[in-house]
């Protein structure tokens, strides 16, 4: 079940490079989310821009960031998702993947992840915010059929170095046990759904969109990320969107280049989409009344923020075969997301 690119993709040669990465858990009962955004930019050191970063959306979308500048903090497995950066610490061993009580014992501030882990602890003191956590995942379904190999999100063309930046879902469904401390309230749960990707590359696409949901109303089996965005393909640009559905042990994919997939995306508060291939039809609406907030993105001058999330908008999906409704589902958990420039209007695509 381990995904395509789940290893750390950086040659230990090139500068500018950026690889990130992103774990969200939603608490249905209280309709709260949280979303852990893991960076490490330009590994060699010695820059401006050099370093690593934690940045979370916590209850209500409220924003917490801690950077690590000292990259020697920083380990990535090359060959399956782990990772973690050490700020503040006591522990004598370099920098590596320790049991959940080590590094409870020995790191005051940094974080751990696997595809079964994520666990950390961070202190925000332009606002006086911390946060610690610790929960494992059962994962339910990666990215294709669970029965089978899993896919690389962007296709067999993603193992060339020809897309700038990749991209990669890593877990699209899964279940979380564990605890979150956040101002002081600590949130416990038991198989809360869950959500990790990546991306990497030397830089973020110009503009994009982004929707994601696995937590709906009567539908405790079904899980969608859908994006948009310009990306570098050598050396031209391309708009490219995909639709990915996992529902009740079945991959439903939609992308460009083989489907027809159209979008239209206000510049906050509205996102549709919808896409058919062969018989089958997809309709996306996303919507949001909400400010929602905005998060730091990698970029040849460090870290901007470049992105406006929210974790609680609200998405209706309809998936049909031949004029027959397959699903029809809705939710108020879902994140929305637009990034990158000229967003004083609308995308229709």
């Amino acid at each position: 079940m381990q995904t395509p690119h789940s290893g750390y993709h950086w040659n230990q040669k090139t500068r500018n490079y950026f690889e990130g990465w992103y774990f969200r858990l939603t608490l249905p009962e209280i309709n709260q989310s949280f979303a852990f955004m893991y960076s490490i930019e330009d590994p060699i050191g010695g820059e401006s821009n050099s370093g690593g970063a934690v940045q979370i959306l916590g209850i209500d979308e409220a924003y917490l960031c801690r950077t690590f500048p000292d990259v020697r903090g920083f380990w990535a497995s090359y060959t399956a998702l782990g990772l973690g950066h050490w700020g503040k610490n006591n522990c004598l061993q370099k920098p590596q993947l320790l049991s959940p009580k080590e590094f409870r014992t020995y790191i005051k501030e940094g974080y751990q992840a696997t595809a079964t882990l994520n666990q950390g602890s961070i202190y925000d003191p332009s606002n006086n915010r911390y946060c610690s956590w610790e929960y494992h995942n059962k994962l339910i379904y990666g990215w294709g059929n669970p029965f089978h190999t899993q896919k690389a999100t962007a296709g067999w063309l993603s193992y060339l170095p020809i897309f700038d930046p990749g991209w990669q879902i890593l877990m699209a469904h899964g279940l979380a046990t564990g605890w979150i401390e956040w101002e002081k309230e600590r949130y416990q749960f038991t198989n809360a759904p869950a959500y990790s990707e990546k991306n990497w590359g030397t830089s973020f696409p110009e503009k994009w969109f982004w929707l994601n949901c696995n937590s709906f109303t009567n539908e405790s089996d079904l899980a969608i990320t859908a994006a948009g965005g310009i990306r570098e393909v050598l050396w031209w640009q391309e708009a490219v969107g995909i639709i990915g559905i996992h529902y009740q042990g079945k991959f439903y994919e939609f992308g460009s280049g083989h489907d027809q997939v159209k979008w239209q995306i206000q510049p906050w508060g509205e996102w549709r989409m919808e896409a058919h291939r062969g018989d089958f039809r997809v309709s996306i609406i996303g919507t949001t009344y909400l400010s929602g907030n905005y998060v730091r993105t990698p970029t040849a001058q460090g870290l901007i923020f470049n992105c406006r999330d929210t974790t609680q908008g609200q998405l209706h999906l309809e998936l049909s075969y031949s004029g027959k409704t397959i699903l029809k589902a809705d939710s108020c958990n879902a994140g929305l997301e637009i990034g990158g420039k000229s967003w004083n209007s609308g995308w229709t695509n």
